[in-house]
């Protein structure tokens, strides 16, 4: 869109607002008379095309959440997108017009989320209809403009077997996670943004009996597990007042007292962790959740930031989690940006209560495994 179209555009966007008025094709013609004292039938249409794709849906994104596989959409000012379709990110052609015309984009779908979006509030983190989770940054805080990220839930739920067929998983993996499953030991997923973490995590939820039940804990739903019994608690931030906040914590807590056969926690990241360690040590047994983390060998240290910001002592954490938690698995991206599964880890306890954490199985981009502590996990997986 031209600089001038787009004034012309945002003059009868401010018209119509003032008025209460739908862009019919009447309301809109009436506007551009007042506006400049024109309205032919091309620069109607041209106007109200303009103004429903800024008002509806995602707007000029809205053609990228049609392309099969994307998981990320990610919007740099006026300048650059990129998508997501699981081989690293691309850039894409899309018209995003100017600076004003993202950061009303960004701020119309904060508001579709319920959420604020403005000088005084300038970020925003929300769920959507549909699942899409959205992250937003105005600028100046931003450059070079506003930010916007959004993550798109698959539209198809993989499987074990499709993961194996991607490549994420190679065959060999597949009957370790299936042992370990059935084994319901208790495990985490870890990895860095995008690496997989929620889509092997559905999976293997996927394998658990039909007779157990799983409740879900999410910060932003996103896990879609095939299975007959499931039933998921997410959190809620504060509305513009201030109030109305539920926790992670607060969910895990009622998670407990419903009866879960398998407690999963989406995402372990904050004051939640206490709970969760809690909940493995008093027989919930096969629960299970996702962590930011770089390595297996990073697992301990993260649960032993999140826990003692929490309150937890430095011993106490690593006492509950090494009697809670026995297994890591580890996500990454090869060198093509593909998502696959590096290593499975075995935790346990030092003689001084440090938990550490051992290489059970190193998975290669060919497929071959390699690790010291395998027999340790066989153990485990009976």
């Amino acid at each position: 869109m031209t600089e001038q179209a787009a004034e012309l555009v945002d003059g009868i966007r401010r018209r119509l607002i003032a008025a209460a008025a739908e862009p019919t094709a009447e309301n809109v013609a009436a506007a551009l008379r007042q506006e400049h004292g024109l309205a032919d039938g091309a620069t109607v249409l041209q106007v109200i095309d303009q103004l429903r794709r800024d008002s509806r849906g995602f707007g000029p994104l809205d053609p990228l959440l049609q392309i099969p596989g994307v998981t990320d959409i990610l919007v740099n000012g006026a300048g650059s997108v990129h998508i997501d379709r699981g081989s690293g990110l691309e850039a894409w052609d899309v018209a995003l017009g100017g600076i004003d015309d993202v950061r009303r984009l960004a701020q119309r779908l904060a508001a579709v989320g319920g959420r604020r979006l403005d000088h005084a509030s300038p970020w925003v983190d929300a769920r959507l209809p549909g699942g899409v989770r959205l992250h937003a940054v105005l600028d100046p805080i931003a450059r070079p403009g506003p930010l916007i990220s959004l993550r798109i839930p698959a539209s198809v739920t993989f499987g074990l077997d499709d993961l194996e067929r991607l490549g994420t998983v190679s065959a060999e993996a597949a009957v370790l996670l299936r042992q370990l499953v059935a084994a319901r030991v208790a495990f985490v997923i870890s990895g860095g943004t995008g690496s997989g973490k929620t889509t092997l995590l559905s999976a293997l939820l996927g394998l658990c009996p039909p007779a157990d039940r799983i409740v879900l804990v999410e910060d932003s739903s996103e896990l879609r597990p095939t299975h007959p019994h499931v039933v998921a608690l997410e959190a809620r931030p504060p509305n513009i007042e201030g109030a109305g906040q539920v926790t992670m914590r607060d969910l895990v807590r009622q998670a407990l007292r419903m009866r879960p056969d398998r407690l999963v926690v989406g995402e372990v990241r904050g004051a939640e962790v206490v709970d969760l360690l809690a909940a493995l040590n008093t027989g919930h047994e096969g629960g299970c959740g996702t962590l930011h983390a770089n390595s297996v060998g990073d697992v301990p240290a993260r649960f032993e930031a999140l826990g003692v910001a929490a309150g937890l002592s430095r011993e106490a954490l690593h006492s509950q989690l090494a009697a809670g938690l026995r297994v890591v698995l580890h996500l990454g991206r090869d060198g093509l940006g593909r998502r696959r599964l590096v290593q499975i880890g075995v935790l346990s306890a030092r003689r001084d209560g440090v938990v550490e954490p051992r290489p059970a199985v190193t998975f290669s981009a060919d497929g071959s495994a390699t690790g010291a502590a395998r027999q340790e996990l066989e153990e485990l997986l009976g």
